[in-house]
């Protein structure tokens, strides 16, 4: 049926016309008809011109198939890229950002040499691959390296030594180098002992991206036999004497570990194969600092080889690419202008805006609004753009000399290049080493801010990650999401009508009536005063900077309307608005849920929150929760792993204080946005909850969660702010448990807050040889997964309460912070501030919670964690407090804690031992 039909579409005559007429449908807009002009040419068509068909009933599928053919070629094809690891490999050729590299066990390199030869001349995957590293080489000195030679390549060797290993037979590692990719190469080590063989080299290639310097490279045979432990010690000992000479090297560990795993002994190294290499056993590995740095694809194994090749394809995506260059505008403020604009708020006569306001809402718009104005007008401002992977030392000179460095080497001028080279190094150390002698004086000066902040810039540490892709809708849905909350009758205008006040249980001990809160001039000007000048301002425009510069001039209006706030009970509308900056609490967003709502609010609010809350504390200090470990002084996270007693609740709002009124209007009517990135949402109003970021909100958290408690005296249940543990130890009976979890859902739900049971776990310890089947937990109609370990505060524990989980994420987290104190060291500062940033950064790490497992902890453990302290010893060149006395202090520290914190003495079970 279709070669007939396509016969007779060929020999249609009105096919001819229509790829004649064809043409003219390209001009269809210089051609128009109107209706009655197309019905005449149907009318006046002769009836003698119309074709006849074979098959007349498919006339319309000929003609709309036809012209669809016809415009499919006269359609311009849509050019696209294809994408992966793979063709971004091939494109970018020699200039990737890691290493292109083909690994495999040989078991004879000479054997296998006529395959390779073959591969690199018709396998250009392997021949443009930037090294070859191939374990078991079997070489000794009778092989000469011309019997090995691969054109393009460049063979670095290092054969077993009989006398170390204990045999001569066997094993062996080599690298080939990519000449195309690098010519300078260094070997730096070989070991060769009977339980570990290691070969070192350093590679500088032709490109590398700025935040390497080169890659060091390290070929790894751990025979089968081998003492696993000891061999993977020495291997690290080695790769860290390594970070330590070459802190800015990307240090790449290849080879067959067997049933070996650098992971236990360097926590921070990753693993990048994932593909079996022997039968379905992963015994080549591949590690790395960088997350996500390859892609491991399977190769078919040469020869008789019993390890499959392996090409790890490079998917790092380097810092500059990370994130889009960022344009800030930034305020200059300088002597001059800061003098300027105390002088504007010195003549200003403030009664004027006292008189001309209606009420306090307007008083205190019209001041802010004045404040903001002349801070424009007198401070400059500058503009400039800065990249992901700038240094705080890079100035316009290094950039015009990197200018000139690259318009030689483009012009071919050879003596021109290498003199611009030379100049550009010459330089960059000049600018690093007074970049240091500032950072110094910072710390001479007692500026610990600036020179933090110079620390930070310095190693890169806690860079933001790039957030998500922006965009208005996400912002809306957000907004959405944060007021899933309110209610549906509430009216922020009439808030009395729906806000039930419970009634106000009294405490047990009778108390003396509160003093009035009068805030002082004084007390204004001291709180401008603490002001940090780099924090952001909040909606109404106020920085930070203005109100501790013109702290003398600002402080009596804004006492006035701080203390008239008070006697209202009323809190201005503008110091209510919040601005919600959403922060991903994880690389990868999955939900709504991922983004922790951070609010921006008004910094003379943030002022005068100070001010209420620490007259609050006085009143509510007494009649707090002495098991709420949360925001509460000489109370630590130690102390609330450490406690699992019952809880002594008390009530704790005292009725008839207009202070309660004042807090009132405070949480009611608050007007919130969302904005992310450029996008900002419309803006909502809310009475339910206080923002995250106010100065109140963790003391009215506190009082809200007070009457959570325990109703069964058996039931340990345990707060830190919004994280709550319960547990139970009882002989087989867990019914009062049940319950107790039931009542802590239904109280949730009165009070107006979520359970998140996608964060509840419930882990059991059970030392009985034959443990018991247990029924699910339920909680809201979901089950609560039960974990062998959870992470409580900062520290893991496990179900067999054992430290080895906690202490190997420590060990992780002090080993990836080494990486920081090896870049401090290069600037050669003073011991002092190495010691200091070690205190703050890794020190802070080993010691948490020291005091919980540190008895536990068993000597293996023990042994890995003075390891690191030994490795900060050999970075900073002074001796640092070992572990015992890491832990005789912090047991210190805790018993003046317990000393200093009163109410804790009343708590059943709380000893000073």
């Amino acid at each position: 049926m279709a070669p007939q039909m396509a016969a007779s579409v060929c020999s249609s005559p009105v096919f001819v016309l229509f790829l004649l007429v064809f043409p003219v449908f390209c001009f269809s807009n210089l051609i128009s008809f109107t209706r009655d002009e197309l019905l005449d040419i149907r009318q006046n068509t002769p009836h003698n011109i119309q074709p006849v068909f074979n098959y007349s009933d498919v006339l319309l599928d000929i003609v709309v198939g036809g012209a669809v053919a016809l415009f499919k070629c006269f359609k311009k094809r849509k050019r696209g890229k294809r994408a992966g690891a793979f063709v971004k490999l091939r494109q970018r050729g020699f200039r990737t950002v890691l290493p292109s590299i083909h690994l495999a066990n040989l078991r004879s390199l000479p054997n296998k040499m006529d395959e390779l030869l073959l591969l690199s001349r018709t396998n250009k995957d392997f021949s443009n691959s930037a090294a070859l590293c191939f374990t078991e080489s079997w070489l000794n000195d009778a092989i000469p390296d011309s019997a090995l030679n691969l054109p393009g390549f460049q063979l670095f060797r290092a054969d077993r030594v009989a006398e170390s290993a204990g045999k001569s037979r066997g094993g062996g590692t080599c690298f080939y180098i990519n000449e195309r990719w690098c010519t300078d190469v260094t070997v730096l080590k070989k070991m060769c002992c009977p339980d570990l063989e290691a070969f070192f080299i350093n590679c500088k290639p032709f490109y590398s991206p700025r935040e390497f310097s080169s890659f060091i490279l390290v070929s790894v045979y751990i025979p089968p036999q081998a003492h696993m432990s000891s061999a993977l010690q020495h291997l690290a000992d080695e790769i860290t004497h390594t970070e330590q000479q070459h802190p800015d090297s990307v240090i790449i560990i290849l080879g067959d570990f067997n049933k070996a795993n650098l992971s236990h002994e360097l926590p921070k190294f990753k693993q990048h194969i994932s593909c079996p290499t022997r039968d379905k056993n992963i015994l080549d590995h591949c590690y790395t600092t960088i997350k996500d740095a390859y892609r491991s694809v399977p190769r078919a194994a040469l020869g008789l080889s019993d390890h499959c090749l392996v090409h790890l394809l490079p998917t790092y995506r380097p810092k500059l690419k990370s994130a889009k260059p960022v344009v800030r505008t930034v305020k200059r403020w300088t002597s001059e202008t800061e003098q300027d604009l105390q002088a504007c708020f010195e003549c200003t006569d403030w009664s004027i805006f006292e008189a001309g306001a209606t009420d306090l809402d307007e008083l205190t718009e019209t001041v802010t609004s004045y404040i903001s104005f002349y801070e424009d007008m007198c401070i400059p401002t500058r503009t400039y753009l800065s990249f992901n992977n700038d240094k705080p030392w890079f100035t316009s000179k290094l950039r015009h000399l990197r200018q000139a460095k690259e318009d030689a080497f483009r012009n071919g001028d050879r003596v021109l290049y290498n003199q611009a080279r030379n100049t550009l190094n010459k330089e960059i150390r000049v600018a690093k080493r007074s970049y240091a002698k500032k950072l110094e004086n910072q710390f001479s000066a007692n500026d610990p801010a600036s020179v933090w902040k110079g620390l930070k810039y310095i190693t890169n540490y806690k860079t933001p990650s790039p957030s998500t892709e922006a965009n208005q809708q996400l912002a809306e849905d957000l907004n959405e999401f944060y007021f899933r909350f309110e209610t549906a009758g509430l009216t922020p205008h009439a808030p009395s009508e729906h806000l039930s006040i419970q009634p106000l249980t009294p405490p047990a001990t009778p108390l003396s009536p509160p003093p009035a809160l009068r805030i002082s001039e004084d007390d204004v000007r001291q709180i401008f005063l603490k002001q940090k000048k780099r924090k952001a301002p909040g909606p109404d425009g106020v920085t930070p900077v203005c109100l501790r510069t013109c702290a003398d001039q600002l402080a009596f209006i804004f006492s006035q309307i701080f203390n008239r706030s008070l006697e209202l009970c009323e809190v201005p509308a503008c110091f209510k608005r919040s601005t919600i900056i959403p922060i991903p609490k994880k690389p990868k967003m999955t939900g709504l849920n991922d983004y922790r709502p951070v609010a921006l609010t008004s910094v003379v609010m943030k002022s005068f929150e100070r001010l209420v809350l620490a007259y609050l504390k006085n009143i509510t200090g007494p009649l707090l929760d002495p098991l709420q470990f949360a925001y509460r002084a000489n109370r630590s996270v130690d102390d609330a792993v450490n406690m699992g007693l019952h809880f002594i609740l008390q009530h704790l709002d005292k009725s008839g204080t207009y202070l309660c009124q004042w807090i009132t209007s405070f949480l009611t009517d608050r007007h919130q946005l969302v904005k992310l990135g450029k996008f900002k949402s419309n803006s909502r109003t809310t009475s339910t909850g206080a923002p995250q970021g106010c100065v109140l909100s963790p003391l009215l958290f506190s009082l809200y969660t007070n009457d959570c408690t325990s109703t069964d005296p058996s039931i340990k249940l345990l707060k830190f702010a919004d994280d709550t543990v319960i547990g139970l130890i009882q002989d087989g009976d867990e019914s009062a448990y049940r319950q107790e979890i039931e009542q802590l859902a239904a109280w949730c739900s009165r009070n107006n807050l979520e359970l998140n049971t996608l964060k509840t776990v419930e882990m059991i310890v059970d030392f009985r040889r034959n443990t018991p089947a247990l029924p699910p937990l339920t909680i809201m109609n979901s089950t609560v997964p039960t974990v062998e370990s959870f992470r409580f505060l900062g520290t893991t524990i496990s179900q067999d309460l054992k430290w080895d989980t906690h202490i190997d994420a420590t060990i992780k987290k002090a080993q990836q912070r080494l990486y920081f104190l090896r870049q401090l060291r290069k600037f050669n500062l003073p011991q002092e501030l190495l010691i200091h940033f070690y205190s703050a950064v890794i020190e802070s790490v080993l010691c948490t919670s020291i005091t919980v497992w540190f008895g536990s902890a068993t000597k293996s453990d023990m042994r890995r964690l003075q390891r690191m302290v030994r490795t900060a010893e050999r970075i900073i060149g002074a001796p640092l407090p070992t572990l015992q006395e890491l832990k005789i202090s912090g047991v210190d520290e805790n018993i003046i804690n317990v000393d200093n914190d009163k109410p804790v003495e009343h708590v059943p079970g709380r000893s000073h031992s």
